[in-house]
């Protein structure tokens, strides 16, 4: 395999190419709900804190805990029938989706669909890890993130272009159908690569326990605050995405757009915004580190620090404006640029035998505190201000979030600073043991 070779080989490309589509896969899914916020909320009566419910607590605690449990599961059994186990499971509940008719309905399929897709990204990220050298894993790394912003706006323009068609409900079938055929692709034609050791001990693989993977990462997380605190910083940039879930129904109900043109707007300028946001974090923080060797956070830092007035602004700003679709842009941008530096952080500062089992915990930590509390508590206060009165709960909400979410920029500022000492700790352990 090529990962034990200087440089990627154009196959591990085409690996990598098709790993960042199932992953737009993965995140049209899980966004659809909330790009179909100004329908599905409506046509289900549900209100601002029952949205919230699921489309944060219902799907992300089954998505976190399994994500944690499946990352241990991809330190040590085929990774790739993990996929399709997985893509297939999630794409049949997300199907079964579009029959809802209430609450509880809709949130039965939506609790299961986290299980499934929680075996997606610590294993997909544990193979790049095994196909592409150290110096081109946060290129790897953000452009499998690339899923992200592409699948958010991918489901946008479901909504925009596909729903007059076949209505919400028909785009979920559509969706689960077209999961289950890319499940069988995996089965036939992608196959398990050799798992790579940073330091190579013997040419045996090694397996190990789930007592000694949990047994290491604890000791990883004690003994790394450069680890400690790039994991804090993503959870605490993930709270204003969290509470971005209702920001659809934000630009209707309190910003004056169409429900359908707004969809395309921001379908578009989410997949400029976004795949610019995710070649430039990916190849940005890789040589930023190589320059400097403070770490990928701190190319992090010097982004949110300088992007962070026009987050704020964006919220209060005119939306006939130019700043605020300056912003719309600028929010995507931050958001691609975010997956590359951290994901190839956290496994750069760990034994390669927990790599599946730091990104599994590093999701739990990201999803479960950070979007969790975002879009749980946004519903929930948005509700409340409506309650008493209120014409701007979303404005209000979205802001007091964001202003949140700079937190932080101190902690990837630190994370920054501690990376090559901790690195270096890690190696030398290696050499002791």
């Amino acid at each position: 395999m090529s990962a034990n070779e200087e440089s990627a080989s154009a196959r591990d490309f085409g690996f990598l190419l098709f790993l960042t589509l199932l992953n737009v896969m993965n995140f049209v899914d899980r966004q659809l709900l909330a790009s179909f916020g100004n329908w599905i909320k409506p046509d289900l009566q549900l209100s601002n804190t029952e949205f919230g419910i699921l489309t944060g607590l219902a799907f992300l605690l089954f998505y976190s805990v399994g994500g944690l449990f499946m990352g241990a599961l991809a330190d040590k059994y085929n990774r790739t029938r993990l996929i399709a186990i997985g893509l297939a499971f999630w794409s049949i509940l997300t199907a079964l989706s579009g029959a809802a008719r209430g609450f509880v309905s809709m949130l039965i399929p939506r609790m299961l669909i986290g299980v499934g897709e929680s075996m997606m990204t610590p294993t997909a990220m544990s193979l790049l890890s095994d196909r592409f050298p150290a110096r081109q894993l946060g290129f790897a790394s953000g452009f499998y993130y690339m899923g992200v912003p592409v699948g958010v706006a991918a489901s946008l323009f479901v909504v925009a272009y596909l729903e007059p068609l076949l209505g919400w409900r028909g785009c979920f079938y559509l969706l689960g159908g077209i999961g289950v055929f890319l499940a069988l692709i995996i089965v036939v034609f992608l196959k398990e690569p050799k798992r790579k050791q940073i330091v190579e001990t013997s040419t045996e693989e090694t397996r190990v326990s789930f007592k000694e993977i949990l047994f290491t990462l604890v000791n990883a997380l004690k003994n790394s605050p450069a680890l400690l605190m790039t994991i804090g910083g993503g959870v605490a940039f993930h709270f204003i995405l969290g509470a971005a879930t209702f920001e659809q129904l934000w630009f209707v109900e309190e910003r004056g757009f169409d429900r359908s043109e707004i969809a395309e707007i921001t379908g578009w300028i989410g997949i400029v915004g976004g795949v610019l946001g995710n070649l430039f974090g990916g190849i940005g923080g890789d040589k930023f580190l190589a320059k400097t060797g403070m770490g990928r956070p701190m190319f992090l830092f010097w982004i949110m620090l300088i992007f962070a007035p026009l987050n704020v602004y964006f919220r209060v700003v005119d939306p006939t404006s130019f700043w605020f679709f300056a912003g719309l842009f600028v929010g995507f941008f931050q958001l691609g640029c975010f997956y590359g530096p951290t994901f190839s952080t956290v496994q750069e500062l760990v034994p390669p035998t927990i790599r599946g089992t730091v990104v599994g915990f590093y999701i739990v930590a990201l999803n479960l505190i950070g979007v969790v509390v975002g879009v749980t508590a946004g519903g929930w206060i948005i509700d409340a201000l409506q309650a008493q009165g209120s014409d701007s709960a979303y404005t209000d909400t979205l802001l007091g979030f964001t202003l949140i979410s700079l937190s932080a920029i101190p902690l990837f500022f630190f994370a920054g600073l501690r990376y090559e000492r901790d690195k270096k700790a890690l190696y030398e352990s290696f050499d002791e043991a």
